[in-house]
């Protein structure tokens, strides 16, 4: 399990920023504080929810970068951010090693999908460490979007 304190797992991943990229953790963290946000699934209430929030407040995580993390293929997640008018990159993690990394698989096994990230937040700073964790078992709850903000810029302090 990843804790406060511990170095964020690196990684490298397909990047859907209106094209597809080649996304690593570690080349990017001078754009810290760095907003990971897991989310189970592109298209979905709840994710479409959450991802249209962090859009409207981006504004209050300053100097942070917000990236969503799921599961979808880049070019699902392309389209997902045309559709919500998202200005931030969605990562892929199609092979699902974040989400194992970073220990926040769930499944839905009642409707037979498996395999897809728990609604969860990881703040990283500018050393690679992870400054702010927050991971939910109930795939309907969203975090706490001013938390998550202030987390960023206590980061970045």
């Amino acid at each position: 399990m990843v804790e406060v304190g511990d170095a964020a797992p690196d990684f490298t991943a397909p990047l859907a920023n209106g094209d597809v990229e080649e996304f690593a953790l570690s080349e990017n963290l001078d754009e810290a504080p760095i907003v990971l946000a897991f989310f189970p699934g592109a298209f979905t209430g709840v994710c479409t929810t959450e991802m249209a929030t962090f859009e409207d407040n981006l504004d209050d995580f300053e100097d942070a970068t917000v990236y969503g993390v799921s599961v979808d293929a880049p070019f699902s997640l392309n389209e997902f951010r045309d559709q919500e008018g998202l200005s931030f990159g969605l990562v892929s993690d199609s092979n699902k090693e974040l989400i194992d990394a970073y220990d926040v698989e769930m499944d839905f096994a009642d409707m037979g999908y498996y395999g897809v990230a728990k609604r969860s937040v990881f703040v990283v700073d500018d050393d690679g460490e992870i400054t702010y964790k927050w991971v939910s078992d109930d795939p309907g709850v969203e975090p706490d979007y001013d938390e998550v903000a202030e987390a960023a810029a206590e980061t970045d302090e």
